[in-house]
């Protein structure tokens, strides 16, 4: 479902107009993520790190409207009730990678589940979309796992910054007895000022903490 933003209310509403319209641009984030309680976590329930990782992120946007954001037909913001995760596998064999879309359930079983499944249907199609049927409604999620970076950004060049996010992750690298991993937030900034992607952050960082993910017999 989208829903329409109300203008006359939204006290971002001149934010949004200049950003979108005046000086389209988006800006990129690059933080460290402290996993080692999430890894932990992860290890006592056997759980693979990708798609638990992706379902946190998928939970925590659900919070946070200015991550939800997109336009109608005629340019109007508002805001979608979910977005789903549409996230990169790679191919060992070419080197390449394609985009694979999973829709986000808030039953965490249910979802990772439902990962699982896609990864054996359409994990071994090449090509940039590995899925049909991707949803107008899902943000972007990746992982470079062979590089750890201090900094990322991506460009759209000529056109316009995405208001939906597009998250990068890195290198998981253990630090004595912590594990981090850098994870970089491109989006516009007619969607989402630096307040808005620190609370995020800051709101993933709790969630990793201290969630008790496991799997329900189906």
């Amino acid at each position: 479902m989208f829903t329409p933003i109300d203008l006359s209310t939204w006290p971002r509403r001149e934010h949004f107009h200049y950003y979108r319209n005046i000086l389209p641009c988006g800006y990129s984030v690059t933080v460290q993520l402290d996993l080692t309680r999430f890894q932990a976590m992860l290890r006592d329930q056997g759980l693979k790190f990708y798609p638990s990782f992706i379902w946190c992120v998928s939970h925590t946007i659900l919070s946070h409207p200015a991550f939800r954001m997109g336009v109608d037909q005629e340019g109007n913001p508002g805001t979608h009730d979910v977005l789903h995760p549409n996230y990169t596998i790679f191919h060992p064999d070419d080197h390449t990678f394609s985009d694979l879309w999973t829709e986000h359930s808030e039953d965490f079983s249910q979802f990772y589940q439902d990962f699982q499944a896609d990864q054996v249907v359409y994990g071994d199609n090449h090509g940039i979309k590995a899925k049909p049927g991707q949803p107008a409604n899902f943000y972007c999620i990746s992982c470079a796992p062979w590089l750890d970076f201090t900094g990322y950004a991506s460009t759209v060049s000529g056109g316009q910054p995405n208001l939906f996010p597009v998250i990068t992750c890195g290198q998981m690298v253990r630090e004595g007895d912590k594990v981090r991993m850098a994870m970089a937030i491109n989006i516009s900034h007619a969607a989402a000022d630096g307040w808005h992607t620190a609370q995020f952050v800051r709101d993933l960082q709790a969630l990793l903490d201290t969630i008790p993910l496991h799997l329900e017999p189906r």
